[in-house]
């Protein structure tokens, strides 16, 4: 039975059909391709049309909400009011009553003093029941004609969806077994001028909730869920470092010269300098000089840019946490990538276990070591280990439809595209790939064994890296070499070669003791635990196109 394609591969198939059709028949090719534009120009008046007439409506709201401010200002009351001291959060009131019955909430008789969102309103005769929306959720709130007054109820009536208030009053359930607060003073603090959307539908409105975070975080549990545990999880990720004996450290954003990582930068010009400057790429090049100054143990949890694309996995501002532990290597830094993930991961959430990307991912250590050329070999059956001709290498990369740049001209550089082209994708469960060659490897220390190839290893889940790691390169003689060769790659056009970093060649020439070090993406390891397949959506404010581009 020959084995099932997985969607990845099918997918290709599909593209390379469809490509091969074209080829084959250009007219139909050039029909389908202007059926599809006429298409993509009718959905574009359809939801400008859309857009106008929610506009018009959206106009007709603000205009009857700022009536509503300016009748408030008529009564004396601030719009847009001032502090107002809260007793608890929504989740503490839960916490310390949800369990009691009506009778036993009546014993205590807790007073208590809330502010939110409103999300919900609706009056029966003298009573009104809200729904407040703090960080922590919704909890409800009754207002009684007979208990606040006219003049409160009246100010309760006038409010609208989204407006902010306080409340002061007696934690109770109602008859359905709702906890609730009943009000016995109302404040009103913010007027809210626009009106919250009904709902987030479709691609359109997922990019707005990427744009519009604030309002996403009002009307979306799970976007305000991750929101709040993004920061714990960094934070149970510093509590393991310190606790480990890694000392938090900052390095500067601006770099006179490109290195640490292959990448294109972000330049920018300071004026009284009077130079360029890049924006890190990496944090590896100045936490590596402060091992050779004796830290020992540091890293650094900060941004990384990167000027690339925007997908699912990219955003060109990021989060790294870049690690670096003087006498320790390779075998040391993947152990200490298994503690830490399956610590964070039972501090945090209590498992190990998560769903991402369709599938269910397990952070219990050990995790699988593959070598990077064994890997190949397994899914294409050719073995790189016995080929050291570049010519051989080429033609085989042709006739596997790998394409070469002229800057990879070398048998390690079409290994690596081999195993991104046929491998990456294939690997599920986490799984250390290790063996990177020499080629894409600079600031790594040759394999002893083969010095063809590094100390190296990525941690790959669901055919995503997660971090890259080395037993970092100490030889200060080595190293010179492996920078210009960097230089004359850029010469052939690679524009993510690293640059000549005579400072750090001079901080080496010191003595950097033999290091164990590691960078993890923090927004991929946040995605993984958080089950979510983009990297919009655990960070706040990711990078997108205008409005309107």
């Amino acid at each position: 039975m020959a084995e099932e394609l997985t969607k990845e591969e099918k997918q290709r198939l599909k593209e390379e059909r469809r490509k091969a059709f074209e080829a084959a028949h250009p007219e139909l090719a050039a029909k389908r391709k202007e059926a599809e534009q006429k298409k993509q120009k009718a959905e574009a008046k359809i939801t400008e049309v859309i857009g106008q007439i929610e506009e018009m409506s959206l106009n007709d709201q603000q205009a009857a909400r700022i009536n509503k401010m300016n009748d408030l200002r008529a009564k004396g009351i601030d719009p847009f009011g001032h502090s107002f001291a809260r007793t608890h959060r929504s989740s503490e009131l839960f916490a310390l009553y949800g369990g009691k019955t009506l009778e036993e909430l009546n014993e205590i008789n807790a007073e208590v003093s809330i502010a939110g969102r409103i999300m919900s309103k609706r009056r029966m005769g003298k009573l009104g029941f809200v729904h407040l929306l703090d960080r922590d959720g919704r909890i409800q709130i009754v207002i009684n004609q007979r208990v606040v007054g006219d003049e409160v109820y009246d100010l309760f009536k006038s409010a609208d969806l989204g407006d902010i208030v306080g409340v002061k009053g007696k934690v109770m359930k109602t008859n359905a077994g709702e906890l609730s607060v009943e009000v016995h003073e109302y404040t009103h603090l913010t007027k809210a001028l626009r009106p919250l959307p009904e709902k987030f539908h479709g691609l359109t409105d997922k990019e707005e909730r990427y744009r519009r975070r604030y309002v996403d975080l009002i009307v979306n549990d799970s976007s305000r869920e991750i929101a709040i545990l993004r920061p714990r999880i960094i934070s149970a990720i510093r509590r393991y470092m310190d606790s480990h004996g890694f000392l938090e450290v900052e390095t500067p954003i601006l770099q006179p010269t490109l290195g640490g990582a292959s990448a294109r930068p972000f330049v920018t010009h300071h004026n009284t300098l009077d130079k360029d400057f890049y924006l890190r790429i990496a944090t590896e090049l100045p936490l590596k000089r402060l091992i050779v100054g004796g830290m020992e143990g540091v890293y650094e949890i900060g941004r990384i840019f990167r000027n690339e694309g925007m997908d699912l996995k990219h955003n060109p501002e990021f989060t790294s946490m870049e690690a670096y532990l003087a006498y320790s290597d390779l075998e040391g830094m993947m152990k200490f990538n298994e503690d830490l993930f399956e610590t964070v991961a039972l501090e945090v959430f209590g498992k190990t276990d998560f769903e991402f990307m369709g599938k269910t991912i397990s952070l219990k250590a050990p995790f699988r070591r593959l070598d990077m050329t064994d890997a190949v070999k397994e899914y294409t059956g050719i073995d790189f280990r016995q080929i050291t001709d570049v010519e051989e290498a080429l033609r085989l990369a042709a006739e596997n439809n790998v394409e070469v740049a002229p800057h990879q001209h070398t048998v390690g550089n079409i290994i690596s595209l081999f195993f991104d082209a046929f491998v990456e994708d294939k690997i599920i469960q986490p799984t250390f790939i290790y063996g990177h060659p020499i080629e894409i490897s600079p600031l790594a220390k040759k394999d002893p064994k083969d010095p063809r190839f590094t100390q190296r290893f990525e941690l790959e889940i669901c055919g995503i890296e997660f971090d890259n790691a080395f037993t970092e390169l100490n030889d200060p003689i080595d190293q010179r070499e492996r920078f210009e060769n960097q230089l004359k790659l850029k010469e052939l056009g690679d524009d993510e070669a690293s640059e000549l970093d005579e400072d750090y060649l001079e901080a080496m020439e010191y003595g950097l003791p033999p290091t164990g070090g590691i960078g993890i993406g923090i927004d991929r390891f946040i995605m993984l635990l958080c089950g979510v397949d983009s990297i919009r959506d655990v960070l706040l404010f990711p990078t997108m196109k205008q409005r309107g581009e």
